[in-house]
């Protein structure tokens, strides 16, 4: 019998292969949803043992994507950002995340980051998710102890990504 992981990243890569564009991930997306409320994912990959800020669960050796574990332990912010060219998928699991979306003012130039306003911000509670397409900018910022699930079109480890600030 396969694992949760097994059958998530199975079905996730049968979405992606007939529509890997956004209308692909929104499905993702949903998927995702629905095993956060089953709870088992979250269970299995972000247990007790897993204290791991960024852990790659599986790399899927075709279309690239990733499934990744993210634990932070306690408060975390990040600045406005991308996924430079991918997109991201968030799936809140534990705690709560404040998320917060941007429009880009001015692009980056040189060594100047690029200028943004915030247009939206919301909540992600536990069972929630979001997408992020290419060229999205959003930022999370979290209070607590959270624990998620996070779907990257390709690992990001290594890519270098623009830097953005909030305008004045």
């Amino acid at each position: 019998m396969a694992s949760t992981l097994e059958r998530f990243a199975s079905q996730c890569r049968e979405i992606l292969l007939k529509d890997s564009g956004p209308k692909g991930r929104e499905q993702v997306k949903d998927l995702l949803r629905q095993y956060l409320r089953d709870g088992d994912l979250a269970r299995e990959e972000l247990g007790p043992d897993n204290h791991e800020a960024r852990k790659i669960l599986y790399e899927d050796p075709d279309l690239g994507f990733c499934i990744l574990a993210h634990v932070y332990e306690g408060a975390k912010d990040s600045d406005p950002h991308d996924h430079g060219p991918s997109w991201a998928i968030y799936g809140q699991a534990e705690g709560v995340t404040e998320m917060r979306e941007w429009r880009k003012l001015a692009p980056p130039s040189g060594d100047q980051p690029g200028k943004v306003e915030e247009v939206r911000r919301y909540t992600l509670q536990p069972g929630d998710a979001g997408v992020y397409n290419e060229g999205d900018l959003h930022s999370p910022h979290r209070t607590g102890m959270t624990k998620l699930i996070r779907i990257e079109g390709m690992n990001m480890a290594n890519v270098k990504r623009d830097k953005y600030v909030v305008a004045a």
